[in-house]
């Protein structure tokens, strides 16, 4: 038989179904492969999308719509320089769930 008392404690610590919701939404930005790359660029230094556009070898226009789903998520910033933009990783935060990412992935090779 379980235990209601254990289970009403999991129950009680578990996040509100909102924050789950959002928890979620931010592993699905790292499901696409070219945002994972862009991150990853991101990580080694500030970019514009032409440059991270000639790095991956894509169009600026398929950088840029992946640059803006990246921003909605909040996981990188856009700071004006000139005329161009400068995108960098929103905060550290990124960068460890990239690095903590790469280090599962690699534990299993």
């Amino acid at each position: 038989m379980a235990d209601t008392n254990g289970m009403d404690m999991i129950r009680s610590r578990l996040p509100d179904d909102e924050t789950l919701y959002e928890l979620a939404n931010l592993f699905k930005m790292f499901g696409d492969p070219t945002r994972v790359k862009i991150l990853s660029c991101l990580q080694m230094r500030d970019m514009c999308v032409g440059e991270l556009a000639q790095a991956l070898d894509m169009t600026d226009s398929a950088v840029s719509h992946q640059l803006r789903v990246l921003r909605t998520a909040k996981l990188v910033k856009g700071t004006k320089e000139g005329k161009e933009v400068k995108y960098s990783l929103d905060d550290d935060h990124v960068t460890k769930i990239l690095e903590y990412g790469l280090t599962h992935v690699n534990e299993e090779k």
